[in-house]
């Protein structure tokens, strides 16, 4: 794109007051318009700290910052204010520090990670008796979140509740709750419901939090759940300058709690809003966006719009049918093999984007067997490995000792004879008391809950714990962490766990590099203390995003899922397993129409990641608990290829390029 704003773009950027829907579609410029209005807001004459600016992601929000500012810098304005840029997420929790406490939480409260939720979703299904085969944690924790992106609140949830297994979850997530606040803790969909709660309870508290902004922009607005939207109303209601950018024909996060309403029903919400539709592509062919205009119009509830491409022409997608997963595999991978061969181009070119997460295992075979680069995208986070879990728990609690999640995961790690007979009573003492284990420690042995051995060995812990909370506040946070590998002994239990030397080393490289992040907080941030850094690490464990890019560095070629592939582009891509059951996914075929809508924008989503070329293929026949079944082709074949009459017509060959 030339450094001129085309014209939708340049009414987006100076329409500064009063509501605003910036319609953009994919690959028509977003970020830019969103980084030249808070330029232009500033050298307009609003204070840069007046303006807030929402985004989903580190990335993105680290990107809007960077690209704002250079703006500002090449008008010769070098500015000490920053504008407010930030993930939803992040801004909840500096609201939540402020103002917690009138939810009757600590403001020192935890953020805890998944290890920490499953631990407690466990023991809210032991406190109701209920069976691992009836509902297991992690199912629990699925149907809570659910819950939480829709503001669901425990004490509703018995009367939403459908299934057994939902009624079964409505009695533990009582429970659940109970206990996280209990402990002063916090996952990570309270971070959006405690705000909402905050801002609908205590209305001194939104009017504060509201009065911080002129102005407020939401990026990616069609992925907004219940608590986000109530939310940014309650920023906004007072002075009205809410911009908010998306593309509801891009919402694919309904699994989620994000509502497609939101962005539909703007104008409703804001009957004084201005709408701007930015339609020019520059990402894609005109060949590869007429299937993707073609494919999108079949959604009945969207706001109009056409991508027109800035680049005319190009190869028509091709559709390419195998006769199984195998062979299907096979010929791509095949097809990427020949188009490397061809000079100029490289593997970090390529995208294989999947419906589901089981699809890529053959893919993966046929690439190794041609000795392909490849990166599965999506793989286990840094933040997830055993050894960074571990340190941050201790981190944890010398922060918050009364975060028994943590405290649990450490209190025996590395071993120091605190056995699971004595975790049990130490538990069931804290619980009858109705107080913390950690209030125990020192005085177990005197008062009968430990035998004297478990009793001097619980102390000692509490007494090693003490002295690294006693050293923390007047100590360098990576010094911090360095400590607390040093004083627990933890490398001698990675020799003692992992015998191989290779083992090892990548687990310490796992501890230097949370040594690492703590030097980085603390060079970057103005707040450098530990729970600054906890948070910071907390919001960055849930944010895929940084993980994927990462993973995308490496000239490789890019095996994700088409929910993963968003916000991505590619010059040659394919889409694969496009069949009946798999897109659309058999759940939303046996859903409603809208679930069949959501799987249509998935897929428009994969085929806007093409630029130069689009292949789409489907096998005759797939495997199914080691059986061969016919299959029928993808309703969404049918619509881009101008059939969508034939689309019931099972397996009825298709116009376009066979195998």
């Amino acid at each position: 794109m030339s450094d001129k704003l085309n014209p939708p773009q340049r009414e987006a950027v100076r329409t500064l007051s009063g509501p605003l829907l910036v319609l953009a579609g994919a690959g028509t410029g977003k970020t830019r318009v969103v980084t030249h209005r808070i330029a232009e807001l500033i050298r307009q004459g609003t204070s840069p700290e007046r303006i807030l600016a929402v985004t989903f992601t580190r990335k993105a929000a680290g990107e809007m910052l960077e690209r704002a500012s250079a703006l500002l810098r090449t008008k010769g304005r070098k500015q000490k204010l920053r504008p407010q840029i930030s993930t939803f997420h992040s801004q909840c929790v500096k609201i939540l520090r402020r103002h917690i406490d009138k939810l009757g939480y600590p403001a020192r409260f935890t953020i805890c990670d998944r290890g920490d939720q499953e631990s407690e979703a466990r023991g809210a299904l032991r406190e109701i008796r209920c069976p691992n085969e009836s509902l297991r944690p992690g199912d629990l924790l699925a149907i809570i979140s659910g819950w939480k992106s829709r503001s669901v609140e425990p004490a509703q949830a018995a009367s939403v509740a459908e299934t057994d297994k939902e009624h079964l979850a409505a009695a533990a997530y009582r429970r659940y709750q109970n206990n996280l606040k209990t402990k002063g803790v916090v996952d990570f969909d309270d971070l959006l419901l405690l705000v909402q709660r905050l801002f609908a309870k205590h209305a001194a508290v939104r009017r504060e939090e509201a009065s911080y902004f002129d102005h407020v922009l939401i990026d990616e607005y069609q992925d907004t759940n219940q608590s986000q939207y109530q939310i940014v109303r309650g920023l906004a209601m007072g002075h009205r300058n809410l911009c908010v950018v998306g593309d509801d024909d891009q919402s694919i996060y309904g699994w989620r709690g994000a509502e497609v309403e939101h962005i539909l029903r703007f104008q409703e919400d804001w009957p004084d809003a201005k709408v701007i539709r930015l339609e020019d592509n520059y990402r894609s062919t005109s060949a590869i966006l007429d299937y993707a205009n073609t494919l999108i119009a079949f959604n009945r509830l969207r706001h109009e719009k056409v991508l027109r491409a800035a680049r005319a022409g190009g190869t028509r997608p091709r559709v390419l049918q195998l006769p199984d997963e195998n062979q299907e595999a096979e010929k791509v991978v095949g097809d990427i093999q020949h188009l490397l061969s061809q000079p100029g181009v490289a593997a970090r070119d390529f995208a294989i984007l999947c419906r589901t997460n089981e699809q890529p295992r053959s893919f993966e075979t046929a690439l190794r067997k041609a000795k392909l680069p490849y990166v599965l995208v999506g793989g286990m986070s840094f933040f997830d490995r055993k050894e960074v879990r571990d340190l941050l728990a201790y981190l944890k609690i010398i922060e918050n000792p009364h975060d028994e999640a943590s405290l649990l995961r450490i209190i025996n790690t590395p071993s120091r004879s605190i056995g699971n007979s004595t975790v049990k009573s130490l538990v069931e003492a804290a619980t009858s008391r109705g107080g913390h284990i950690w209030d125990l420690l020192p005085t177990a042995g005197n008062e009968g809950i430990l035998a004297p051995a478990a009793a001097q060995a619980a102390q000692k812990f509490h007494t090693l714990i003490e002295s690294l909370r006693t050293i923390g506040p007047g100590c360098k946070l990576q010094d911090l962490v360095s400590l607390v590998v040093e004083k627990t002994n933890y490398r001698n239990e990675l020799n003692r766990i992992y015998p191989d030397p290779n083992d090892r080393d990548t687990r310490n490289a796992s501890l230097e590099e949370v040594i690492n992040a703590a030097a980085n907080y603390q060079g970057q941030s103005k707040e450098t203390d530990l729970r600054g850094f906890l948070d910071e690490v907390a919001l960055g464990g849930q944010d895929t995003n940084d993980d994927k890019d990462k993973q995308l560095r490496n000239n490789a070629i890019a095996l994700m899922t088409l929910h993963s592939a968003k916000g991505l582009e590619f010059p040659y891509v394919y889409m694969v397993g496009m069949e009946e059951g798999i897109l659309p996914h058999k759940r939303s075929i046996a859903a409603d129409g809208n679930a069949i809508d959501e799987e249509r924008r998935l897929c428009y989503v994969g085929v806007t990641r093409a630029q130069e070329q689009l292949t789409l293929s489907f096998s005759l026949t797939r495997r199914k608990w080691g059986k061969a079944h016919d299959t029928v082709p993808s309703r969404f074949l049918y619509e881009m290829t101008g059939q969508a009459e034939n689309a019931v017509k099972a397996r009825r060959p298709l116009s376009g390029k066979r195998a």
